[in-house]
């Protein structure tokens, strides 16, 4: 967003907008939340989405309305109640999350798909000093959700979906030139005065991370 000059920009006038499939986690039940607070939760399956609002969601968007998008805290485990925040009518939409590509209609919807690709080193290298300082966990806790949950289903459900991509950056954030070929190709779609911008219809891509939620992580 730095790159694409829309930081400082208020948010009814962006012409970029990022959105996390993160905030779309569902509501746990008494149970499962029990089972989150010890870290026996699989929050890297598509089941732990809710995945009709995503889609419903990504369809507003395409057709040029307002959404509200749910607010997630990640300490307790749960939304955030009466908070949200608002997505206005913007020429490029980036969404970003482990699990985007997963459901066929979900993923048909994108214009552009891309898969940020890091090895399992850097992404749990990534991941503890996120989950401890970030989040509140303690290492055992962090360890133990990486080696039951996060890592099996990422090669479960994340990883065979590489497939689906139109483009691969390997190494992730620390390949500056893929991330430039991108920013520049998003340029290109905010300068146009033709295709889809100009027909009022809003050009989709869809920003693939491998393994978490945020910066090559997984949740």
């Amino acid at each position: 967003m730095e790159k694409l000059g829309q930081v400082d920009k208020d948010h009814t006038e962006r012409q970029v907008v990022c959105i996390s499939q993160d905030s779309f986690y569902r509501d746990l039940t008494p149970a499962e939340k029990l089972k989150a607070e010890k870290g026996q939760y699989n929050f890297d399956h598509p089941d732990a989405f809710n995945n009709d609002l995503i889609l419903q969601t990504l369809r507003d968007i395409l057709a040029g309305r307002k959404c509200e998008i749910p607010a997630y805290d990640y300490r307790t485990n749960s939304l955030i109640k009466d908070k949200v925040t608002t997505i206005y009518p913007a020429d490029v939409v980036l969404f970003e999350g482990i699990l985007v590509f997963y459901f066929p209609n979900i993923r048909d919807l994108f214009h552009m798909k891309l898969f940020v690709d890091t090895d399992s080193d850097t992404r749990l290298a990534r991941r503890v000093p996120r989950d401890i300082n970030e989040r509140g966990r303690d290492l055992d806790y962090v360890l133990n959700q990486y080696m039951n949950f996060v890592k099996p289903a990422f090669e479960e459900f994340c990883l065979p979906t590489k497939k689906f991509a139109d483009v691969i950056i390997p190494r992730g954030a620390d390949n500056t030139v893929a991330i430039d070929l991108i920013v520049h190709h998003i340029w290109d779609i905010l300068h146009t005065k033709n295709g889809d911008s100009a027909s009022g219809q809003h050009p989709y891509i869809e920003h693939r991370r491998t393994s978490s939620s945020s910066d090559a992580l997984s949740r």
